[in-house]
């Protein structure tokens, strides 16, 4: 029977690492921007985000990987604002272009809400919690996982994040999170400078995904498909960037072994600040050939386990 890794931790234990975490938003060290703002008094800097999380929506998602959606859903948290600057961004609204300051809708964003909406998530029927964008936040996320064990979390943790996380960040979720789901966007810095305006992002992603392995190994899948353990990494495959999607599925392959979990995506879209004008060269769909080119490449460099999409056969039992 499945027990996910939080739930091996102590009470006491999960409450240091909480108090621990919330302790460094005095002087902001919670991502690989270092900016030290005092984040208990509300102050911000990249992220726009204070003391508390905001959170954008959440929801039984359909949309994530079979392993992750199953046939209940992915129970999904967006958390808004964002640490990295995508110029592509699908998500601008809600990552970088909102005003700055804590949530005020109905959902809340205090550590009790955050946990009742896990447990709600839960209650649905949801194969696990997933967390998306919490760079920013992974001392919020803790400090809302302590509330939701204690009143009855046990669905497994998903970390859905750009991989631009901080070692500190990481060393806090050890043991706390089942599933690591990185997105590994670009191998070179002068790109990440470009698109993501982080020139550290590749030195960073890559040490923050190896670190992520080193916690909790290749996916695990259960009898029915399900993921409820290891690691996930996506990479979106950009118009013209074959050669930064050569260096990381090749990167991938040698550093963490052929037995990595992959999502190569396909849908990129012109989106953000990308238009005809600003970074013209991105202001398309990727051609399908471009797409299967990856693909040939992944197989190429040895990787045996690229994600594919189909629907789980209790979906196809219901329709």
């Amino acid at each position: 029977m499945f027990r996910p890794a939080y739930l091996a931790l102590s009470r006491d234990e999960l409450h240091a690492r909480a108090r621990r975490a919330v302790a460094s938003l005095e002087d902001c060290r919670a991502c690989p921007r270092d900016c030290r703002v005092n984040r208990l008094d509300d102050k911000y800097s990249a992220c726009k985000t204070g003391r508390y999380a905001v959170v954008s929506s959440y929801f039984p998602h359909f949309g994530e990987e079979d392993c992750l959606r199953g046939w209940r859903g992915s129970g999904t948290i967006f958390f808004s604002h964002c640490n990295l600057r995508c110029q592509f961004c699908q998500n601008w609204e809600i990552s970088w272009a909102i005003k700055p300051g804590r949530d005020d809708s109905p959902n809340g964003s205090s550590p009790e809400a955050i946990a009742a909406m896990m447990l709600e998530l839960q209650g649905r029927g949801c194969h696990n919690v997933n967390f998306v964008t919490p760079e920013h936040v992974a001392p919020q996320v803790l400090e809302a996982v302590t509330v939701a064990v204690e009143e009855g979390l046990t669905i497994p943790i998903v970390y859905n994040t750009s991989a631009y996380d901080s070692m500190e960040s990481l060393e806090l979720m050890d043991g706390v999170v089942d599933i690591y789901m990185p997105d590994f966007k670009n191998w070179s810095a002068d790109r990440s400078k470009t698109y993501l305006k982080a020139e550290d992002y590749p030195d960073v992603a890559r040490a923050a995904i190896k670190e992520m392995h080193r916690q909790v190994g290749d996916l695990m899948l259960d009898a029915d498909g399900l993921a409820q353990r290891g690691l996930l990494i996506r990479h979106l495959v950009m118009p013209g960037g074959l050669d930064e999607t050569r260096a990381i599925l090749e990167w991938i392959a040698t550093e963490l072994g052929p037995n990595t979990y992959v999502n190569l995506m396909d849908q990129y879209a012109p989106a953000g600040k990308v238009s005809a004008v600003k970074f013209s060269e991105i202001n398309r769909r990727l051609y399908p050939e471009e797409f299967r080119e990856a693909q040939r490449i992944a197989r190429e460099v040895g990787l045996r386990r690229l994600d594919a999409r189909r629907p789980h056969r209790r979906l196809l039992r219901i329709f």
